[in-house]
């Protein structure tokens, strides 16, 4: 309803509405963040950083967004705190001012994992040189959704892995590299 919206007040921009004919889940948004924020391209949909600073984010759009769901509650069983943002837009996301694109995808969280279900273009932009993409590296595959989430595997749990792989890198990196020391 609310890319509906945006569409029609939207005067100089063409748009489309790209719809699944999947059975996907409806978020509450008692519990996600407001659907308004789509006319934005990207908003934080859940954080469990109280502060604001989450340990990675999750960055999904469409049909994707009910695998990074999934994927927090595991994190946080894991003790990683994970952002959720949906980005249903890349475009609209980049017209929005740069304080805005900040509050969403802070640089300095550089642990980040963008969930597609089509091809990685344009998002290593958002997940950069230390996220990890979780995605298809073909084109063409039709059949129910559970046979091609079972068949590619996305899953919550692989997308929970991917981004604890990221954190965990990202922490080794900041350890102190041992030294050798010659006898």
């Amino acid at each position: 309803v609310e890319a509906w919206r945006w569409i029609m007040n939207s005067e100089h921009t063409p748009s489309v509405l790209v719809l699944s004919r999947q059975n996907l889940p409806t978020l509450d948004r008692s519990e996600y963040g407001a659907a308004s924020g789509v006319h934005k391209g990207g908003y934080i949909l859940k954080c469990a950083a109280p502060d604001g600073n989450p340990d990675v984010i999750l960055i999904a759009s469409g049909s994707e967004v009910q695998l990074i769901c999934g994927a927090y509650d595991i994190l946080l069983k894991k003790g990683i705190k994970p952002r959720l943002v949906s980005m249903p837009s890349f475009n609209l996301f980049e017209q929005q001012t740069d304080d805005y694109k900040e509050s969403v995808l802070p640089k300095g969280i550089r642990a980040r994992v963008g969930v597609e279900f089509a091809g990685d273009f344009g998002w290593g932009h958002y997940v950069g040189l230390d996220g990890k993409f979780v995605g298809m590296k073909t084109f063409g595959e039709s059949a129910p959704l559970s046979r091609l989430l079972e068949k590619f595997d996305f899953t919550a749990e692989r997308v929970a892995n991917v981004a604890e792989e990221v954190v965990g890198d990202l922490s080794d990196e900041s350890q102190p590299k041992k030294r050798m020391r010659k006898n």
